[in-house]
């Protein structure tokens, strides 16, 4: 089956996920908000700086994200990206991020095609379904690319991780060897990887040259 097959799937757990549990964590895959909460500040990590910020968040669901950086970070958001292939999950994130004083752009589209100072990815590419190791490597190496491009400071993704006793066969597990070597060989010199935190993932920060 094709990558678009397996979004399209994604779109529609999602979908029915946030019609079900509406503004929770586990409607977006994490079991607490102090995980998500934990695996926001990992990747908050790339930021530098005091400086107002625009964000491009590739999957934000709700817009949970944007509620973690405005309430824990002193960075300013002055304008934030939000990506997701859920018009439902818009919809949400629309009225739950009412407030928000920057500019908002809520998208619905499986490409990134934003330019700003940082980019997250929180989840994301946990999901694969049917799709071959092989072509969801794929499929995130070329996000990966695209958010490169469209990041000017860095940007932060994170991956279920290799190192498990157990896995799901809807589920990636990303080797964070290959994935750090991926990063720091295509993208910067600046690379990080955090392995280190109580769940069974990674995050790696990318940050660019000044």
């Amino acid at each position: 089956m094709n990558i678009k097959d397996q979004l399209k799937k994604v779109e529609e757990l999602y979908t029915q996920n946030i019609a079900e549990r509406g503004i929770n964590s586990t409607a977006v895959g994490w079991n607490t908000p102090d995980c998500q909460g934990l695996r926001f500040s990992k990747l908050c990590g790339v930021i530098d700086g005091s400086a107002p910020i625009s964000v491009n968040d590739y999957g934000c669901g709700y817009g949970a994200q944007l509620d973690y950086l405005e309430k824990n970070l002193r960075h300013k958001v002055l304008e934030y990206n939000g990506y997701d292939i859920s018009n439902k999950m818009l919809a949400v994130a629309k009225g739950n991020l009412k407030n928000f004083g920057g500019e908002l752009n809520l998208i619905n589209s499986a490409n990134v095609d934003t330019l700003a100072d940082y980019s997250f990815v929180s989840g994301t590419f946990n999901l694969r379904f049917d799709a071959s190791t092989e072509d969801w490597e794929a499929f995130i190496s070329s996000k990966l690319v695209e958010l490169n491009a469209s990041s000017r400071r860095g940007f932060a993704f994170n991956l279920l991780t290799s190192y498990v006793d157990y896995r799901e066969p809807h589920l990636y597990y990303g080797d964070p060897c290959f994935w750090f070597d991926f990063c720091k060989t295509n993208f910067s010199k600046h690379v990080s990887l955090i392995h280190d935190y109580p769940l069974w993932e990674w995050s790696i920060l990318v940050k660019k040259e000044a």
